[in-house]
Parts: structure tokens; C-alpha cells; sequence
């Protein structure tokens, strides 16, 4: 075995020089196309999580304003709402159930299955306070910030 040496190898491609031109490009080709193939999987997997955590981190606060609100607009009005008047009963009943729904909200797992079905149950809860309230809440999110106003 000492008589038999190693064939020499190309530096970029990391083949047999020995080897026909076609088929040293062919497969450095293949390797390099392998490669890069790696290579920007890998890049788009990080940016990928990147972006997401970004656009889970607005969403999110976006939502939390708007339960806040609700919370906000609940608690004001359970404060407005503490005499024993038969006409109030109804609506102290609708605004402990919205307060009970914001109280029960999965704030820290975003990976509840029934966020949006739980989320669209407090608008409802809410949208059936403000008609029994008689109020018309426009609720707005913008740049500068969340809000609600009548």
C-alpha cells in the first residue's frame, strides 16, 4: 500500500483533480447547490422565528389593551352601578359575567386552544353590556396607543 497515493484534490470543490471537467462541475455544483440550500434554510428558520416572536409580541399587546379596556369600562361601571335598583339587576348580572370572563382570560398561555373563541365571547359579553348601558363604545388602536371612547 505505500506505492498508491492519494489522488490530489481540488481546493474549492474538494474533489479528485483526475476526474472529467464535466463531471467535477457537475458535482461541485450539487455540493454547492446543497450547501446553500443549508445555508438559507438555516437564515430563514432564525429570521422566521425572529418575525414571529415580533408579530406574537404586537399581537398580544394588542389584545391585552383591548381586554384592559374592558376591564376598565367593567370596574367603572360596576362602581356606577351599586345601588338596588330592580332596573340595574339585569345589567349588574351581564357586567359580573364580563368581569368573570376577563378574570378567567389565559393571559399567559398563548398557546390556549380557545383564545380567539374565549376572546370573541368577552366582545360579545361586552357589546351586550353597552346596548343594556345604552352606550356606543368605539374602541381604537393606534400608533399613539389603545383606547376606548364614547
Amino acid at each position: 500500500k505505500k506505492g498508491l497515493k492519494r489522488p490530489k484534490k481540488n481546493k474549492v470543490t474538494g474533489l479528485p483533480k483526475h476526474l472529467p471537467g464535466f463531471t467535477r462541475c457537475l458535482a461541485s455544483s450539487i455540493r454547492f447547490h446543497g450547501e446553500g440550500y443549508q445555508e438559507g434554510y438555516e437564515d430563514g428558520s432564525s429570521l422566521g422565528r425572529i418575525e414571529g416572536r415580533q408579530h406574537g409580541a404586537l399581537r398580544g399587546a394588542k389584545i391585552g389593551s383591548e381586554i384592559g379596556c374592558y376591564q376598565g369600562f367593567a370596574f367603572a361601571w360596576k362602581h356606577l352601578l351599586h345601588s338596588d335598583a330592580s332596573e340595574r339587576d339585569r345589567k349588574r348580572k351581564v357586567l359580573e359575567s364580563l368581569m368573570g370572563m376577563i378574570e378567567k382570560f389565559p393571559y399567559d398561555d398563548p398557546a390556549y386552544d380557545k383564545l380567539h373563541e374565549d376572546l370573541d365571547r368577552i366582545r360579545g359579553k361586552f357589546r351586550q353590556l353597552c346596548s343594556l348601558l345604552n352606550v356606543q363604545p368605539d374602541f381604537k388602536m393606534s400608533a399613539e396607543g389603545s383606547g376606548l371612547s364614547f
